[in-house]
């Protein structure tokens, strides 16, 4: 986990609902903050805030259900060795 990639994610999503009471592991599609519209915007901001290509594979809902998973997921890809 990276404590600047997560406040980076809390940062993003503080613009669109309040995360001040958001814990790591809330759900924020169970709690209603997501939009089918929103979760592609949330992929799109992960993409272009680290770098990252994310594939089909890559759009499961585990994958970006909270903060801490959304760290997770992007401390993987960001490990995972460069195809060449």
């Amino acid at each position: 986990m990276s404590i600047d990639n997560k406040a980076k994610i809390a940062e993003y999503l503080s613009r669109f609902f309040p995360v001040q009471d958001l814990k790591d592991d809330d759900d924020i599609f169970q709690l209603g903050f997501v939009s089918s519209m929103f979760a592609i915007q949330l992929v799109s901001f992960v993409e272009h805030e680290f770098g990252l290509t994310i594939d089909n594979d890559d759009l499961e809902l585990d994958n970006f259900r909270s903060v801490g998973a959304l760290d997770a997921f992007v401390s993987r890809k960001l490990s995972a060795p460069v195809a060449s």
